[in-house]
């Protein structure tokens, strides 16, 4: 029988603007998967990175199990309630349908799923994303995958001396999705020449040429195409399974030390320095900056172990400084060139409609 993992993630509400949901909206979608999830999931687990949170399931139905994802709405939207009762900010404000319509997919909520048999032993890092999009994991799984330099199983490790395969999707369409799938090492140009521009081309998946099983999985949504206009970045998570075949977990983890710039941080407009951060950690400082947390699990027989924080560790309590000195910097060159997306990216309004009246009153000189 093959074990499903899904992580689905939201913000449903925030105490003090995006800081971080109460506990009494994370003890109510605990409580309701609890009591509605007994026959659909064999395990569980929630947590939340800044606004969000996500919620890891383990079970038995594949990816895309209709009952799953309405398990995981309604339970958002029964947090929902508790945040509309305390005031919260930003009360359902992921959950961008009136109404479950089947899969949570393409409704705001990230998701990220793999389906596999299991190993003797399974262990996988769960990693969520605060203040950024799915692009942020581009380079991340380039080096793990990729680069020796990061990865030194690539030249050690005879299980992974085929390299791997990526999906890679165009997120800019969005009539259908869009992929291309291409190898490493073989082709490594052109994956880079895709992952360069985080906006566009996203990693959906990995997987391992040696067995062909599946190594890594990302969430492609991006919330501004799915509504047509501001909703909030798109949070996002991924699943990695580690050792053997796949990237050891350290090596899964260390790109994560570069603290590369990513799109988000406030109002979702500007560039950021991606921060590891411990598990159930909030956002502070220009509503972010940008965060990440990594939990490490095993999971045998479709039962998690307790999870592992992988970025709690005095390593990166080191690296969290450097993070910080890099978004410090950029912030002292507040809406200047590279320190705010580029027009096309932005996603708050305003500046829109601003360019709209400034546009009526250039003048083209003879």
């Amino acid at each position: 029988m093959k074990t499903t993992l899904s992580i689905i993630k939201a913000d449903i509400g925030s105490i003090g603007g995006h800081i971080m949901p109460s506990k009494k909206l994370i003890k109510r979608v605990i409580e309701y998967v609890e009591s509605e999830g007994k026959k659909l999931v064999t395990d569980f687990f929630v947590s939340h990175t800044g606004d969000d949170i996500a919620i890891l399931f383990a079970h038995t139905n594949g990816v895309g199990y209709e009952q799953l994802h309405k398990l995981a709405w309604d339970a958002f939207i029964a947090g929902t309630e508790v945040a509309k009762k305390q005031g919260l900010y930003g009360a359902g404000q992921d959950l961008l349908k009136d109404s479950f319509s089947g899969n949570v997919k393409g409704m705001g909520p990230a998701v990220a799923e793999m389906e596999f048999e299991e190993r003797p032993n399974e262990p996988f890092v769960m990693f969520a994303a605060d203040k950024t999009d799915p692009g942020a994991y581009n380079l991340p799984l380039y080096l793990m995958f990729c680069d020796p330099m990061y990865n030194s199983g690539l030249i050690l490790s005879p299980n992974m001396a085929k390299g791997f395969r990526f999906v890679i999707m165009d997120v800019a369409h969005t009539e259908g999705d869009k992929v291309i799938e291409l190898n490493a090492p073989e082709e490594l140009y052109d994956i880079a020449a895709l992952l360069r521009d985080n906006e566009r081309y996203v990693v959906e998946s990995v997987w391992s040429r040696e067995t062909g099983e599946i190594a890594a999985v990302a969430c492609t949504s991006r919330l501004h195409n799915i509504a047509g206009k501001y909703t909030g970045k798109d949070d996002p998570v991924m699943l990695v399974r580690c050792q053997g075949p796949f990237p050891a977990t350290g090596e899964v983890l260390a790109p994560f030390n570069l603290g590369h710039y990513v799109a988000g941080f406030m109002r979702g407009s500007h560039t950021g320095p991606l921060m590891p951060v411990k598990m159930n950690s909030s956002v502070s400082f220009f509503d972010g900056p940008p965060v990440v947390s990594a939990m490490g699990f095993c999971v045998h027989e479709q039962k998690l172990t307790e999870a592992a924080d992988c970025f709690d560790h005095p390593y990166w309590d080191y690296i969290r400084n450097n993070v910080s000195r890099k978004a410090t910097e950029i912030r002292q060159q507040g809406f200047s060139g590279a320190a705010m997306l580029p027009y096309s990216e932005l996603e708050y309004g305003g500046i829109v409609k601003k360019m709209e009246k400034l546009e009526p009153k250039f003048k083209v000189r003879g």
